[in-house]
């Protein structure tokens, strides 16, 4: 079956294709994803949803056969499965960037083919959660954007109000202390460790999908689920 969805973030063209390049800067805003591992054009992924009171982890994996930055345009290849091995699907997907005005409008066309229980899920179900979850990924990258671009005019209005004085040379060095013979070498700051990436909560995909059609998702969570890895590997490196 063939999807179509789209989002629009509010820079333009230029910048919203680095912006949606930018790996640990999109990261966070994909609902449930966590990226894995990235080694040249080839990565792999998970996504966490819940199912009442069920969590269900699905991974996948995906890699670039186009990447046209004249254009604005990138293909991949993308494949994924759930844990135990009932579901399974594949994709081309195909995004394309376009300048409105300010904004940039970001249209991704998704070639899948679901096999196992998760083939049972309808269009329209797919469509609709897709849809939803895509609205959060962009609300979400719309704030990191205006929160950046608002942080980054105000650390340029700083520096301006407060340009650097510099010390004349003789004053420096007489304000420096005689080293003295027993004087310990001074300490080296230890490097701060880093944190670890934090994992996201799981996608409610009962309550994205509405109390209507809950009888059709518990049967074919997975589609769904496969579905929404498909679009996190896209938001990734488009």
């Amino acid at each position: 079956m063939q999807l179509e969805h789209s989002f629009t973030v509010p820079v333009g063209v230029e910048q919203a294709w680095e912006v949606l390049l930018d790996i640990e800067r999109v990261a966070p805003c994909m609902p449930g994803a966590v990226l894995d591992s990235v080694e040249g054009d080839n990565f792999t992924g998970r996504v966490k949803i819940k199912l009442g009171p069920v969590n269900l982890t699905y991974k996948g994996s995906a890699s670039f056969v186009e990447k046209d930055a004249d254009a604005r345009r990138v293909v991949l290849d993308a494949k994924g499965k759930d844990a135990r091995g009932n579901g399974t699907a594949a994709a081309t997907v195909t995004a394309t960037l376009v300048g409105v005005g300010d904004s940039t409008e970001v249209k991704v066309l998704t070639d899948l083919n679901i096999t196992g229980k998760p083939a049972q899920f309808g269009r329209g179900v797919m469509v609709d959660v897709g849809n939803k979850l895509i609205g959060q990924f962009a609300s979400c990258l719309e704030d990191k954007i205006s929160g950046g671009s608002e942080v980054e005019a105000a650390a340029k209005s700083e520096a301006a109000a407060s340009p650097h004085e510099e010390v004349p040379a003789e004053d420096s060095a007489a304000a420096q202390p005689a080293p003295s013979e027993s004087a310990s070498p001074p300490a080296v700051a230890a490097a701060p460790a880093r944190s670890p990436a934090r994992e996201p909560e799981p996608i409610d995909l009962l309550e994205l999908a509405g109390g209507s059609v809950m009888t059709r998702v518990a049967p074919a969570a997975g589609g769904v689920a496969l579905l929404l890895l498909i679009f996190f590997f896209l938001r990734r490196r488009h």
